[in-house]
């Protein structure tokens, strides 16, 4: 079993990461070390009502707290971002305190853009029917005026990110018949505290939700176009620590709170310098047609797509073997992949998430050519490994064999 440090810092640009247990009770003190009075908590109603989880947080604070903003929903609307400025600016809050998974993550880091991009709601939803190149991105080449800590409490890997999107027209209203989105890329959260004692205040079932999205960066980075034996370094330690840990803390092998401790640095890890690819291109394709959650849909296809990979490329096979355990000394490439892909799956069966694709209301198979085109148009398609040509057609194929 891998060791781990008891409490570690460590700066990722510009992010202060701060692990351990019970570092919570430290958060008004990092306020107050970088000059800040008060923070606004936001998270959704569920972990604004979870108060094993926000106890922690309000103590940490303490005079520092200026109110909890508990609207943020998976959907992450612009308009609930619009609605957090306004309270925050109702509070004069100096920060904003991010708490719980990707949706309240990323909804505080674009609501910091939006608070300087200039333009409101008529104007985004002008700018969204006009078309994609209108809308653009949130404040470019400008640097957010609301400092963001994120505490997370889920396995996605959203907290130390830029990352994330807003829907400014849904499906039905977009001239594209596809949701609008609109974000931006300058929103690295100021802090990111991770305390593994207030992920096990959120449901099991919450963190298996998310276990596979976060163990899938550290399998896509090895094998992503612009990989580096940095990128490598911290992803397969990162994977050889979700690989144990998973299971025990979100599947069918409980342990104890190190479990929990390994998890948490084995997310942190895959995402420094993580490389988006194509599993998570699968996840955008399914986003684009269907309100599904990604987790769920990268559990269904993660080991087919890497049997396609493995199929086309070598896409890494020996460095992702080294992250799962697989043994590779005197065995031909074949044999390493068929292993690498049945570990993932071993992880993904001990989860209690779906295994195949009919398994997903409302996904019907019926809609995987466009899926398809969807896939092999997305961004993270530029990081897929050198020599792979994912026509729409393989990809296809890929998800009737996750069907």
């Amino acid at each position: 079993m891998l060791p781990i440090a008891d409490s570690f810092e460590h700066g990722y640009q510009g992010c202060q990461i701060r692990y351990g247990r019970g570092r919570a009770a430290e958060l008004g003190d990092a306020l107050g070390e970088r000059g800040l009075g008060d923070a606004l908590v936001v998270c959704g109603s569920n972990v604004g009502a979870n108060d094993d989880l926000m106890d922690p947080i309000r103590e940490g604070l303490g005079d520092r707290l200026a109110g909890v903003f508990d609207g943020t929903t998976p959907d992450k609307r612009v308009e609930t971002a619009f609605d957090l400025l306004d309270r925050r600016a109702e509070v004069g809050a100096d920060a904003l305190v991010a708490v719980g998974g990707g949706s309240s993550l990323d909804i505080a880091r674009q609501a910091t853009l939006l608070d300087v991009d200039g333009r409101d709601l008529a104007d985004l939803r002008d700018d969204a029917e006009a078309g994609a190149d209108a809308l653009g991105d949130l404040a470019p080449g400008t640097d957010p005026a609301i400092p963001v800590v994120v505490i997370p409490t889920t396995f996605a890997g959203a907290d130390v990110s830029t990352g994330g999107s807003l829907e400014v027209l849904d499906a039905d209203a977009s001239p594209t018949g596809q949701p609008m989105t609109v974000s931006g890329g300058g929103a690295m959260p100021a802090i990111d505290l991770a305390d593994p004692a207030l992920f096990e205040t959120t449901p099991r079932s919450v963190l298996a939700g998310s276990a596979m999205n976060g163990f899938d960066k550290g399998i896509e980075t090895p094998y992503a176009a612009d990989a580096s034996p940095v990128s490598d370094a911290t992803a397969i330690h990162g994977t050889r620590l979700l690989r144990d840990a998973l299971p025990r803390v979100a599947g069918d092998r409980p342990e104890g709170p190190s479990a929990t401790d390994r998890a948490v640095v084995g997310s942190l890890l895959v995402q420094l310098d993580r490389k988006i690819s194509v599993i998570h291109a699968f996840g955008h394709g399914f986003a684009r047609r269907y309100d599904v959650q990604q987790g769920a849909v990268h559990a269904a296809v993660a080991p087919h797509v890497l049997a396609y990979l493995f199929d086309e490329v070598d896409a890494s096979r020996r460095a992702l073997a080294n992250g799962l355990g697989v043994a590779t000394a005197g065995r031909d490439g074949d044999a390493i992949a068929e292993d690498v892909v049945s570990e993932v799956a071993a992880v993904r069966d001990s989860l209690p998430v779906p295994s195949r694709l009919r398994e997903l209301d409302p996904v019907e198979e019926a809609d995987f050519p466009a899926i398809a085109r969807y896939v092999a148009d997305d961004w993270s398609m530029d990081r897929a490994p050198e020599g792979l040509d994912a026509a729409p057609e393989s990809i296809e194929g890929v998800l009737r064999e996750a069907w």
